[in-house]
């Protein structure tokens, strides 16, 4: 038995309205107007995945937290559980923009790392 989902891909600012049709794992995308929204439709309906942007608390430097995010995509239904996986995490000076916060998060190949950096004097 089919499903039909109805979609607004975000691979472009062109904003397509897909109509995913999935049987089992299997999707058929119409609607997209190029290649990136039937592969972005495919697997959104399937499957969905999410870049994880976030914070992480700081000791050591006036400023209270560091935003962070995945280097990756992760599996939508297992979000809860990074952010709560990331929720005891406290890093210290000093840290660059890029260096890994946390290595294989969840064991899912994807690393958390530093969006900005964080030096020793507050800033």
């Amino acid at each position: 038995m089919s499903e039909r989902k109805e979609l607004t891909c975000i691979e472009c600012p062109r904003g397509c309205r897909l109509t995913v049709e999935v049987d089992g794992a299997r999707a058929m995308v119409s609607g997209n107007a190029c290649p990136k929204g039937a592969v972005w439709g495919a697997q959104e309906a399937v499957s969905p995945m999410r870049v994880l942007t976030t914070t992480v608390a700081v000791d050591g430097s006036a400023r209270k937290r560091l935003p962070v995010r995945s280097d990756g995509v992760l599996p939508l239904g297992r979000l809860l559980d990074a952010m709560t996986a990331i929720d005891p995490i406290v890093v210290r000076p000093p840290i660059r923009r890029g260096d890994v916060v946390v290595r294989d998060l969840l064991g899912l190949g994807v690393d958390l790392v530093a969006t900005d950096d964080l030096l020793g004097d507050g800033r």
